[in-house]
C-alpha cells in the first residue's frame, strides 16, 4: 500500500535546475537511505552523476526479459568502473517471456515495466529519474521536483533542463561509454520488441512502439505535478 502523505521536499532556491550534480547532492542529503536511481542505461550520464555526487545510492535496473544486449554491456561496463550498489528488479515469477508485445504492449509494460517499478520503490522516499523535457511533448513541462501522488515520494529529475548537447559534453568530457545503439539511430532505447531505429528528422521517441498508440511505458504517467521549489511552480 503507498503512502497518503502529501508533502514534499522543495529543492532550495539557490539550487539552478540545470545543476544536476547539486541537485543530486540536495537529494542524497534530503532523502539518505531512502533515495534510489532508477536507469535504462540509455546513456551512462546520470548513473555517472549519482555515483560521484550520491555514492551509495542504489541504482536500479529493471529486466524486462527484453533488453537489448548492448544495454547490458553498458550497465556492466559502468558497474565495473564506477563500483555503485546495483539492484536488477525482474518481473513476478510467474511471468515468462511470451509474444505479449505483439498484441498487447500496455499489458507487457505493465507486467515487466510498472509493476517491478513498484516493487522497487516501496519504502523509498526519493526516487531519481532521467527524464528531460527535450524527450517529448509529454515531459515537456516536467520540474525538476515533483510529487509522486500515487506511490507517496518524491520525484526528481536531475537532468529535466539538459539538452543533447549538454549530454553529448557530459559524455566526452568524463570519458565515459555510451551505449553502441544510439551510433546505430536509436535515440530513446527500451526493449528489442518495441524499439526501432528513427529516421532522420523524425521525433527521438518515434521509434518506442512504433505504430501503436502509445508514447509512455507506464512508469511516469501516473504522476501529478505540484509545487517543484519555494517560489517555483
Amino acid at each position: 500500500m503507498w503512502a497518503m502523505s502529501t508533502q514534499i521536499s522543495p529543492i532550495p532556491n539557490e539550487i539552478d535546475e540545470t545543476d544536476a550534480a547539486a541537485t543530486i547532492a540536495w537529494a542524497h542529503r534530503e532523502f539518505g537511505n531512502g533515495l534510489v536511481l532508477t536507469a535504462s542505461f540509455e546513456d551512462p550520464v546520470l548513473v555517472h552523476l549519482v555515483a560521484t555526487h550520491a555514492p551509495g545510492v542504489p541504482i536500479v535496473l529493471l529486466d524486462t526479459q527484453y533488453l537489448f544486449a548492448e544495454t547490458r554491456w553498458l550497465v556492466e561496463n559502468l558497474q565495473q568502473r564506477l563500483k555503485f550498489p546495483l539492484e536488477i528488479i525482474r518481473p513476478l515469477d510467474d511471468v515468462r517471456p511470451d509474444d505479449q508485445w505483439q498484441f498487447d504492449v500496455e499489458g507487457c509494460c505493465a507486467r515487466r515495466k510498472v509493476e517491478p517499478l513498484n516493487r522497487a520503490l516501496q519504502g523509498r522516499s526519493g526516487w531519481i529519474t532521467g527524464i528531460r523535457r527535450v524527450d517529448g511533448p509529454t515531459r515537456a513541462d516536467t520540474p525538476v521536483v515533483q510529487y509522486d501522488e500515487v506511490r507517496g515520494l518524491t520525484k526528481i529529475n536531475p537532468l529535466v533542463a539538459w539538452s543533447d548537447e549538454d549530454i553529448e559534453s557530459y559524455i566526452v568530457n568524463n570519458d565515459l561509454p555510451r551505449n553502441p545503439l544510439v551510433e546505430r539511430g536509436y535515440p530513446s532505447i527500451g526493449c528489442w520488441p518495441c524499439t526501432r531505429p528513427v529516421a532522420a528528422g523524425e521525433d527521438k521517441r518515434a521509434g518506442r512502439w512504433s505504430g501503436q498508440n502509445k508514447t509512455e511505458c507506464g512508469l511516469h504517467v501516473t504522476t501529478k505535478l505540484t509545487t517543484t521549489s519555494e517560489g517555483q511552480s
